[in-house]
């Protein structure tokens, strides 16, 4: 059954925003939802199947909110397939009926109120499985991320991190990785231990460095209060009054985890990340994230949040590729 509708955006400023430039906004949701939208000035009519009019409709309205609201500043493509990862997470409903344009509403990611505001930019999930692990990591101080590549697992903690760092819940930030990569050994790797470890724990720099001004990140970390490390330099720690996060942690022996585990301290929350199919370990070693996660799954208080490939935000094909090897590892078991 196909649909047509009317949309008016009263500001010019929030529709040019909205409809992107050259109306590439407008011209990605009609590949993404397979509709028709055509623009005279602040007015959009939209035609197609009425689900999925119904769709832009809400997408639409819910970004438009998003801008008004100062949650946005700007709209990208990303933010268009999070408010549309959020109404294809609701789908259906109990009754396996398609939802109303209504029960599509509260789907919308302008529902939820997990907003994280940094010095740099404004954070919000763009889909169910992140909004989950906000969730989590404000109610449970450990928590375990899993899950593939490209899915906001450790960007989401960085972020979660610092906005508790900001406002004065927790006294520092700590932030490590196991030293481990194929095919390489710290020990052949020119330089002193610094310019060793650095390339290991760049992705962590990265999302610091979108969040918080160059200067102020170089200042906190000077006085110790926001620490980059290897994991082996946690042995032996006490970690109170700190958010620490453990990234790749598949690459962490069970000794290793076991020892990172132990050193939470008063007042601390601890995330763990990592994609238990991704392991660089050595062959015959097993890897202390899938044993904690065995160990641990009836604990009381740790949070786990389990995403998968529908949650990568990254490039599109992440997603495909991460379907692909999938299939062929079901396809290899099966011969």
């Amino acid at each position: 059954m196909s649909k047509e509708l009317i949309l008016e955006f009263s500001e010019n400023d929030i529709a040019s925003l909205l409809f992107g430039e050259y109306n590439d906004h407008l011209s990605y949701l009609e590949k993404k939802l397979d509709i028709n939208i055509s623009d005279r000035g602040n007015l959009l009519r939209i035609s197609g199947d009425t689900e999925a009019v119904s769709k832009a409709q809400v997408v639409l309205q819910s970004l438009e909110t998003r801008l008004k609201s100062k949650e946005l500043q700007n709209i990208t493509r990303a933010d268009i397939d999070g408010e549309l990862r959020f109404l294809y997470s609701g789908k259906f409903n109990k009754n396996n009926k398609r939802q109303t344009k209504e029960s599509m509403k509260s789907k919308s990611k302008s529902s939820s109120n997990i907003i994280i505001k940094t010095k740099n930019k404004t954070i919000a999930p763009r889909s169910p499985n992140q909004q989950k692990y906000l969730e989590n990591i404000k109610k449970y101080d450990m928590v375990f991320g899993l899950g593939p590549a490209g899915t906001g697992k450790t960007y989401l903690a960085v972020a979660a991190g610092v906005d508790m760092y900001l406002k004065g819940e927790v006294e520092r930030l700590i932030f490590c990785r196991p030293a481990v990569e194929a095919g390489e050994n710290l020990g052949f790797l020119p330089g002193d231990m610094k310019e060793k470890i650095d390339p290991y724990l760049r992705p962590i720099y990265d999302a610091l460095q979108d969040m918080l001004p160059w200067d102020f990140l170089l200042k906190k970390m000077e006085i110790g209060e926001i620490e980059i490390a290897p994991l082996a330099f946690m042995r032996g720690r006490t970690l109170s009054h700190a958010f620490v996060i453990l990234d790749e942690a598949q690459n962490a022996t069970s000794a290793q985890m076991k020892m990172f585990l132990t050193r939470m301290g008063e007042a601390s929350h601890m995330i763990i990340t990592g994609d238990a199919t991704q392991s660089d370990l050595p062959y015959n070693v097993i890897s202390g994230l899938s044993e904690a996660i065995n160990i641990l799954k009836n604990i009381d208080n740790i949070g786990f949040t389990t995403f998968d490939s529908r949650d990568v935000i990254r490039h599109s094909l992440v997603r495909k590729i991460i379907h692909a090897y999938d299939d062929y590892k079901k396809g290899s078991r099966l011969e």
